[in-house]
């Protein structure tokens, strides 16, 4: 079963850069969406949490800076600014604004994969949450285990990479293409008797799910808090 390293969202008017970042990061195992405009990522970021954001920062309608500004608090997402080598000033802005870090064009994928690998270490080790009790229930996800009152049920790696965004991500809706996304699986058939399985391990009656709970037309979410 593939696992992503992490979600990214890249966003940048030249389709070819766009492209080009989306293939070579698909190949070093990150999940690519891409945005050509700030217009669009702000859809975009209102219904999926991204693990890291690249952003050009000059782009027809709004631009990387107002994008950072108007939006960097709100989803306290990690965010690599493109700039142009030029583009001294804007780079310093951007870092005062709230961008984590910048990549002059042209560049190396690979240092641009450094970069983002640098960062996710950072921001896993400082905001992800491993374990959590809640009720009479604990997840686990360092030992793999669920505890639910007296009982104890492992987890498997494709519940450990459903549950570690769910859980760092509490109230948010994943609808069946965001997790079929992250578990490598197209069928929601199958997406479905992933979480049921997970619903048993986790619900102290699973028929009336009070904490993993099934969204109508939506998705999936879970309640911890």
């Amino acid at each position: 079963m593939k696992k992503f390293e992490a979600h990214i969202l890249v966003v940048d008017d030249d389709d070819g850069i766009r492209d080009l970042v989306k293939k070579y990061l698909n190949e070093k195992n990150f999940l690519i969406t891409t945005s050509n405009s700030a217009e669009d990522a702000k859809e975009k970021i209102s219904v999926i949490k991204f693990d890291l954001i690249i952003l050009d920062i000059m782009m027809p309608g709004q631009s990387g800076l107002d994008f950072i500004s108007e939006n960097k608090k709100k989803i306290n997402t990690p965010i690599i600014l493109l700039t142009a080598k030029g583009e001294a000033e804007e780079r310093v802005v951007g870092l005062e604004t709230g961008a984590d870090d910048y990549l002059p064009k042209p560049f190396e994928p690979k240092e641009l994969v450094l970069r983002i690998n640098n960062i996710l270490e950072k921001t896993n080790t400082k905001n992800d949450k491993r374990v959590i009790e809640f009720d009479n229930i604990k997840i686990d996800l360092n030992k793999l285990i669920i505890q639910k009152k007296m009982e104890q049920f492992r987890i498997n790696n494709t519940e450990k990479v459903i549950l570690e965004k769910m859980i760092n991500s509490p109230g948010e809706i994943f609808s069946r293409n965001y997790i079929g996304n992250l578990i490598d699986i197209d069928k929601e058939r199958s997406i479905d008797v992933i979480i049921t399985r997970l619903r048993k391990k986790i619900e102290l009656d699973p028929k009336k799910p009070k904490y993993l709970q099934t969204i109508r037309g939506s998705g999936y979410v879970l309640w911890i808090e």
